[in-house]
């Protein structure tokens, strides 16, 4: 299939290179030239805007945008709706609100264009590992685009296969492969929304356990009771074997590997909105939720007092998605 892709940063020129590898074409564009090339070189076709993008896509013409949340994507979106028509697929593979997915969709569908919200995990690895998609939107779209869809999952792999698990039952067959059909407009960022607040909870329970551990050795304790604990072979032990082992812990594990007092960050996480839009749904719905509340909460006050914690956090988010922090 042929496709065009709108913004080539650390996600989207791979989302290029990785559909490119399973024999797709690609039109891709970018505002910083240098990215534009670089995915040149390795097959793609360059577009100097959406105009030429469309021109060179074929019918129906498929658009997949790959920018941050807010202005930029919302300009971009507008600016593609207004170039395509009857079949046309417009793609959000950002992490936008879904709400504004909702909306969006609403509007594309007068010209009777049609758009898909794809929730995307896998940050800088997605690459080699692939990336784990939500996708919202009509079934006509998402069929459509399933052969994309496909060559960017990371698929079956050699994750053991859930017991009793059937497709028998109305489960997705594609979840296995690494992407569901989550459900209309919108729900693909709604489920990779939820997702992202998990992730909050998760990485801020590692952070404050290793805070923990990290602090065992204070003089404010009783020095019989101060233990001097190895971080990096805690990190790795728990890695092999342990019921927290997880990617998050495999990240730790590097960043702790690399260097055990983590100099390279302050502890200054940031927050992307998906924490704040989680808790938000959780109001909406009166549901609680204490653990994804505090987690998002943990990152606010980082950026007054730092921990140890906090660096550990800033080390996760680096590891899996280049996040860097906050410029002071």
């Amino acid at each position: 299939m042929k496709i065009g892709i709108i913004g080539l940063g650390r996600m989207g020129g791979n989302i290029a290179r990785r559909l490119m590898r399973a024999g797709h074409e690609t039109v891709v564009f970018d505002r910083e030239r240098k990215a534009i090339d670089a995915l040149v070189k390795d097959g793609a076709t360059a577009a100097s805007g959406l105009e030429d993008m469309k021109a060179k896509l074929g019918n129906p013409a498929i658009f997949w945008s790959m920018l941050p949340a807010g202005e930029i994507t919302e300009q971009t979106v507008t600016a593609i709706g207004d170039l395509c028509g009857e079949g046309d697929i417009v793609i959000d593979g950002g992490n936008s609100f879904y709400k504004d997915d909702i909306r969006r969709a609403k509007h594309l569908a007068e010209k009777k264009t049609l758009y898909v919200d794809v929730g995307t995990s896998g940050g800088v690895w997605g690459l080699e590992r692939g990336f784990c998609m939500m996708v919202g939107g009509e079934k006509q779209a998402v069929d459509h685009i399933d052969p994309i869809l496909a060559a960017l999952a990371p698929g079956l792999g050699t994750i053991t296969r859930t017991p009793s698990r059937s497709t028998d039952d109305g489960e997705d067959p594609r979840a296995e492969q690494g992407y569901i059909h989550a459900g209309p407009p919108g729900a693909g960022h709604f489920v990779k929304m939820v997702h992202n607040g998990i992730e909050y909870g998760l990485m801020q329970a590692y952070a404050e356990g290793f805070d923990i551990l990290n602090s065992k050795s204070s003089d404010k304790l009783p020095e019989d009771e101060r233990f001097d604990l190895n971080l990096t072979d805690i990190a790795e032990v728990w890695r092999r074997g342990s019921v927290i082992s997880s990617w998050l812990l495999d990240l730790s594990a590097i960043a702790l590997a690399k260097d055990t007092d983590l100099h390279e960050f302050t502890g200054d996480v940031a927050d992307s909105g998906e924490g704040q839009w989680t808790i938000d749904a959780a109001m909406e719905e009166k549901v609680p939720v204490n653990v994804l509340s505090a987690a998002l909460f943990a990152r606010y006050r980082s950026r007054v007092d730092h921990t140890f914690g906090d660096k550990l956090l800033s080390a996760m988010r680096y590891g899996f998605g280049g996040h860097v922090e906050i410029p002071q």
